[in-house]
């Protein structure tokens, strides 16, 4: 993205070594290193109830600005499935429930929040429509998330 559209500094996350403090045990590096980014079961909920009700979209192949879960072009629409943890659902709650290396995860969570802001502005600058779903409303409330979807699609 040539312009910045987001004034706000970059947050700066601090690097997770042991070096810097942050330590983890080698059961909880392979549980992390286990948790994907793209093909999670409540984006596969969205996208098969979307297809059964005969909403067409695209999972982008050429990888869209910001990496959206879901493109409608005829609709200038992008879907993002936020999962709860990474994108900081209740922050100011939960933040304070996070026990260990601290530093790291809470910088890391507000960096991809401000990440999220800065998507949201490129594409509503576009004309885009941005929907944003929590995991954890796909995975309860997917009927109210595809009614969403259907008045922007009108299908």
């Amino acid at each position: 993205m040539k312009n910045k559209p987001y004034i706000r500094p970059k947050i700066a996350i601090p690097q997770f070594s042991e070096e810097n403090g942050f330590y983890t045990t080698k059961a909880r590096s392979f549980n992390m290193s286990q948790i994907k980014s793209k093909g999670t079961k409540p984006e596969k909920l969205l996208k098969k109830a979307l297809w059964q009700a005969g909403v067409r979209y695209k999972t982008p192949k050429k990888s869209l600005f910001g990496k959206p879960d879901i493109s409608l072009k005829k609709y200038k629409l992008v879907i993002f499935v936020d999962g709860a943890f990474w994108h900081g659902y209740d922050w100011e709650n939960r933040k304070h429930t996070i026990k260990s290396n601290r530093e790291f995860w809470i910088a890391k969570i507000e960096r991809n929040m401000q990440r999220d802001q800065e998507v949201n502005f490129y594409y509503q600058s576009k004309g885009w429509t941005i929907l944003r779903f929590w995991d954890f409303e796909v995975k309860g409330e997917l009927g109210v998330c595809l009614s969403e979807i259907q008045k922007i699609t009108k299908s």
